[in-house]
């Protein structure tokens, strides 16, 4: 059951809204990636070595893992805009103290704050089809789901600007400056949803589940430097496995379970969930792969040997194609169905990535085929949270959304570090070879097909059956609840 909170007043524009929204999301979605270019400066500044700073970007992948469906399922709980203030001021709080640092462990600590901002995807795309006329539901969550990848590409060129013109301090700053005026803007002019989940928040489901997120992701992150087939990386992983198995069977028996786990193994959710996982791999491994590609020297004979900053905007025109992209998925969607975009975008990535595994010697060649990469997964990340939105009813939205957006995390973990293996195992005289490039990005190539065949065979959900009542609140006219069934829930 649902609640509908006492809301009289009337819903702002919903491109107001949205802007918000937006300005949320890239918050969040640059700090994945910004710190990648700083490595270099932050392994001199903190006296560490790779294996140290690598925590830098393990410490936010992890945490933004565990607080992503935990966020997501309190807003369902006690709202929507408060948790998604709440989650920025985290985040912004997390950029300070990572920004006014030089101790490698602050700095840690700063970045694990900053996951708790993990949260914000799940609370906007909630607050998108809480709030959003029917018609436009589609179109705004596809535009806040292509700022996650725009957001992963820009990172990469901000993170360069910022090293090679200023510190790597300003890199948090912009994500506290960023973090502060998207929480006070929605404060102030983001309604709260009148939809709401009265229920106990499982802290022991919620407890569990970090623990089978952390172990396994911990694992991963570190893989490349202790190896795959190492004692550690097995262990580590087949413990977080069994743990999440158990937490499946905890939450089957909790009568009121931080996710509805019948809800999550429907064909619709589960087939997006796995195809987002192999899009978000072959998305991250891209990001990783190109700039490493640029700055290799032109001694090589494959490498641009150019800096940071020129590595990043490499990127751009890719992630401008992804923009674009986004909210066309969504409309074509609406049209022919959510998992057709996502179909074509994941054979579209897989066509760019493919295509930069047998061609990558010019910067002409880089530029054009990520393009085509980017423009598959524009379609596709857009089509995924909208995917979720229709096989579930609204009061789960911010639940289902957040474990989409978990499994991406989990899925760009794995291409960046798959990757970074396949690069150090070709390394010669201490630089990656042409071979180890062309086989990571076919890997990739590979693993994003995978994600396109995934969709072609994800089942339609259940056409609506009525609209809810909320007009009465002075909602606007919300995606009506689908028909469910007593046997499907």
């Amino acid at each position: 059951m649902h609640a509908v909170s006492d809301a009289t007043s009337q819903r702002p524009h919903t491109g107001r809204t949205l802007s918000i929204l937006g300005l949320a999301a890239l918050a969040y979605a640059l700090a994945q990636t910004t710190v990648i270019p700083a490595i270099p400066d932050l392994m001199s500044a903190l006296h560490t070595d790779e294996s140290g700073v690598t925590w830098t970007l393990t410490a936010y992948l992890v945490s933004a893992a565990v607080f992503t469906p935990l966020v997501g399922r309190l807003g369902d709980i006690y709202g929507k805009r408060r948790l998604l203030v709440v989650a920025l001021i985290a985040f912004a709080g997390g950029s300070v103290i990572a920004a006014v640092s030089a101790s490698l462990w602050i700095v840690v600590a700063g970045r694990v704050v900053q996951g708790v901002g993990g949260g914000i995807f799940p609370l906007c795309f909630a607050i998108v089809r809480d709030e959003f006329p029917r018609e436009r539901v589609s179109r705004g969550v596809g535009l806040i789901s292509a700022v996650a990848g725009v957001g992963g590409g820009l990172g990469l060129v901000l993170g360069g600007l910022l090293v090679d013109y200023a510190s790597y301090h300003w890199i948090f700053w912009l994500g506290a400056v960023m973090g502060i005026g998207a929480a006070v803007a929605t404060e102030l002019l983001v309604p709260e949803s009148p939809i709401r989940t009265p229920a106990r928040l499982d802290l022991r489901g919620a407890l569990v589940l970090a623990v089978g997120l952390v172990l396994p992701l911990v694992a991963i992150s570190q893989a490349h430097d202790v190896g795959w087939a190492s004692t550690r990386t097995l262990v580590l992983i087949g413990a977080g496995l069994v743990v999440l198995a158990l937490w499946v069977a905890l939450e089957r028996r909790t009568e009121e379970p931080l996710a509805d786990v019948e809800a999550l193994v429907k064909p619709p959710v589960l087939l997006t969930n796995v195809a987002t996982l192999l899009v978000g791999f072959g998305m991250f491994g891209s990001f990783i792969l190109i700039p490493q590609l640029a700055q290799t020297p032109t001694s090589t004979g494959y490498g641009f040997g150019v800096d940071a900053t020129r590595a990043g905007l490499l990127l751009v025109p890719g992630c401008l194609a992804m923009l674009a992209l986004g909210p066309i998925s969504g409309i074509v969607g609406g049209r022919v169905g959510n998992k057709v975009p996502l179909a074509l975008g994941g054979f579209l990535t897989a066509l760019g990535l493919a295509l930069l595994a047998f061609a990558h010697g010019s910067q002409v060649e880089v530029i054009a085929f990520s393009v085509v990469m980017c423009s598959g997964i524009g379609l596709a990340f857009a089509a995924m949270p909208n995917l979720i939105i229709e096989a579930v009813p609204p009061h789960q939205t911010g639940e289902a959304t957040g474990f989409n957006a978990l499994v991406r995390s989990v899925g760009s973990s794995l291409g960046s570090q798959v990757s970074a293996t396949v690069l150090a195992g070709s390394v010669v005289a201490g630089i990656p070879t042409d071979a180890g490039f062309t086989h990571a990005f076919a890997i990739s190539a590979v693993v994003a097909a995978c994600a396109g065949a995934v969709a072609v065979v994800i089942p339609r959900a259940p056409i609506p059956a009525r609209a809810p009542a909320l007009g009465e609140v002075g909602a606007a006219s919300p995606l009506a609840e689908p028909a469910y069934s007593q046997e499907e829930f």
